[in-house]
């Protein structure tokens, strides 16, 4: 059971209590271990606080992750490799290691708009901070197992990886997502946003949830969508099961040496993978929708 956490002090006076309660594996939002650019993603706590609080965790229970945020503003590849260097140190087993967008709509969208972002890393640099973001992570014994995870084999996010393999789950929460399949048919599955309206409908015993049934030629688009995101790939069979049809794929993808087929399987190349996004976008028309992240599986700043 996994439990999402912020790292300030009093979250962390909670995980005893946690951990008796059944969480056996603790993520933290922890963005980033310096405390200047804590204060610039908004964040409350303190780098101090989340090293703490992670030694906390790392005495209550079995998994500890956290994450951390890269390509911030005035940051070089000499500081994000310390930064990350330190991460490992902290006998973290696993990481999720996002890259900064900036996306309209967010505090930072509505700030870089205005002429008032300033340093952020250029696209170049943004290539080669992710490129050395699996190469460190990989010789530290723990490999991206999907586009922004990493972790020692063995221990890797069952929780995550049921969705990124397109397996069912419930969303449980105000504006929770779920895919659940019922009677041989796959339905998409939405709780009501309003805070007040989904507590409203949990005490009374209504229904807050709203249903979308998702035919074959979406479920295969969503499975590819999700599982090239996976080191491990995408079943070719799986895929012709759920769509009725076998995967078709531009010449492009396999020339250009972006995708491999191997054992029945398709995976995004080691080229193909900070590409992916215009993989998946451009490169199958028919086939696949534009994909949902950008191509380093990146996190926005909202």
């Amino acid at each position: 059971i996994t439990l999402e956490a912020n790292p300030t002090s009093v979250e962390a006076g909670r995980f005893r209590g946690y951990a008796a309660a059944g969480v056996n594996r603790l993520s933290m939002g922890v963005q980033s271990l310096r405390d200047a650019d804590l204060r610039a993603l908004g964040r409350m706590h303190t780098a101090a606080e989340a090293r703490a609080a992670f030694d906390v965790a790392r005495n209550c229970f079995g998994r500890v992750s956290f994450d951390l945020i890269y390509a911030r503003q005035g940051q070089d590849m000499t500081g994000w490799r310390a930064e990350l260097a330190e991460a490992l140190a902290m006998a973290v087993d696993h990481l999720s290691l996002y890259q900064l967008t900036i996306e309209p709509g967010t505090r930072f969208g509505e700030l870089a708009a205005r002429g008032r972002l300033r340093g952020l890393p250029s696209e170049g640099l943004g290539a080669d901070l992710f490129q050395a973001t699996r190469e460190i992570c990989a010789a530290a014994g723990m490999p991206a197992y999907e586009i922004s995870n990493h972790a020692r084999p063995g221990l890797e996010s069952r929780h995550n990886l049921i969705y990124w393999r397109y397996g069912d789950y419930v969303g449980i929460g105000p504006g929770a997502h779920g895919r659940i399949t019922h009677g041989g048919r796959r339905w998409a599955v939405e709780a009501v946003t309003r805070p007040e309206a989904w507590l409203e409908a949990v005490e009374s015993g209504a229904d807050s949830t709203t249903r979308e049934e998702v035919l074959p030629d979406a479920q295969s688009d969503e499975m590819m969508l999700m599982g090239l995101r996976l080191a491990e790939g995408v079943s070719l069979a799986r895929f012709e099961a759920l769509a009725g049809r076998p995967l078709t794929l531009a010449p492009d993808l396999l020339d250009f040496g972006l995708v491999e087929i191997e054992a029945g399987r398709i995976r995004a190349t080691a080229k193909g993978v900070p590409l992916l996004d215009a993989v998946l976008k451009n490169r199958c028309p028919g086939s696949l929708p534009a994909a949902s992240a950008p191509g380093g599986g990146q996190a926005s700043n909202g």
